[in-house]
C-alpha cells in the first residue's frame, strides 16, 4: 500500500475528512514518529506495535565484487515489533 492508497483510506474510514486533511494528519504522525525516533524515544502503539532505536553491532562481511573481507561499522537503525493483536490478525 502506497501513501497515497492509506490516505485515501483514511478519508473513507473517517466521516466528513478530506483526503487533504487524512494527509495531512498522516504527515503529522509520521513527523512525530520521526522526532520520538531520532530523539531515542520509543513509541508504542498498543494493539498495534512499537518503534525504538537499536544499535547494531560491528560486524565482519565481504565484498561481494571483490571477496575482500571488509569491517561493516556499527550504526543505529529504527526496529519494529509487532503487538500480540497484529500478530493475532495476521494469523
Amino acid at each position: 500500500m502506497t501513501k497515497a492508497e492509506l490516505v485515501e483510506k483514511i478519508s473513507a474510514k473517517v466521516e466528513r475528512l478530506t483526503k487533504a486533511k487524512a494527509e495531512e494528519a498522516l504527515n503529522a504522525i509520521v513527523d512525530s514518529l520521526r522526532e520520538a525516533l531520532v530523539a531515542g524515544e520509543s513509541v508504542v502503539l498498543t494493539g498495534f506495535g512499537s518503534f525504538k532505536v537499536v544499535t547494531r553491532a560491528e560486524r565482519k562481511g565481504h565484498n561481494p565484487q571483490s571477496h575482500q573481507p571488509i569491517t561493516i561499522p556499527a550504526r543505529k537503525v529504527a526496529k519494529f515489533t509487532p503487538g500480540k493483536a497484529l500478530k493475532d490478525a495476521i494469523k
